[in-house]
């Protein structure tokens, strides 16, 4: 997460982060749904309208850090030293993130997802808004020539790279194997896009 830097954001990030905390641990404590925003809100002791003026909805308390992912996706894209390939960069940080939602204690937050249509319904539209924004990262690169179609397909590979590998029984070798395909199809798309030019 950014850490912010004067003592106004620094207020605003810890009431946002206590809110989040006190979200979860109701939700894992009661269920997600016997929870509601209210039962949120006076448990960490703010107005109802504080908390909507973090968080948009009753899902995004759950996915609290979906805007420093999908961040850290594009700046994978933007931060790259010259000449440093794209899918090693990305597969740096998906890793990163992989790690970050298998660490100890995640499994009850990942169990509680998917038993809640609601929490399922956001997670697959958060993902596919992470997708077109690493996309337009992409395609923004002048180095990385390749068509919208290359951009976005290698977006929604690797956001899906996220979640397969979250899954997987070893979520560090299922990184490697998805990525050794992900480049293999980048590298596919420059060939494509060298003969038709």
């Amino acid at each position: 997460m950014t850490v912010p830097t004067g003592r106004r954001e620094r207020k605003k990030a810890a009431t946002r982060q206590k809110i989040a905390d006190t979200a979860l641990r109701l939700f894992l404590e009661r269920g997600y749904d016997a929870v509601g925003i209210r039962d949120v809100a006076a448990e960490a002791d703010v107005a109802v309208t504080t908390l909507f003026a973090h968080f948009t909805s009753k899902e995004a308390l759950v996915f609290e850090q979906d805007h420093d992912f999908e961040q850290r996706l594009a700046h994978a894209v933007s931060a790259r030293e010259p000449g440093e390939p794209l899918i090693p960069a990305l597969r740096h940080e998906i890793l990163a993130l992989v790690r970050h939602c298998t660490a100890e204690g995640s499994a009850p937050i990942w169990r509680m997802i998917d038993a809640s249509p609601a929490l399922r319904q956001y997670e697959e539209t958060m993902r596919l808004r992470h997708a077109e924004s690493l996309a337009e990262a992409i395609a923004a690169d002048p180095d990385l020539d390749r068509t919208a179609m290359a951009c976005r397909t290698i977006a929604r590979f690797v956001i899906d790279a996220h979640s397969l590998a979250r899954e997987a029984a070893d979520p560090d070798a299922a990184v490697d194997e998805i990525f050794r395909m992900i480049e293999g199809a980048w590298d596919a798309a420059d060939v494509r896009a060298a003969a038709n030019s």
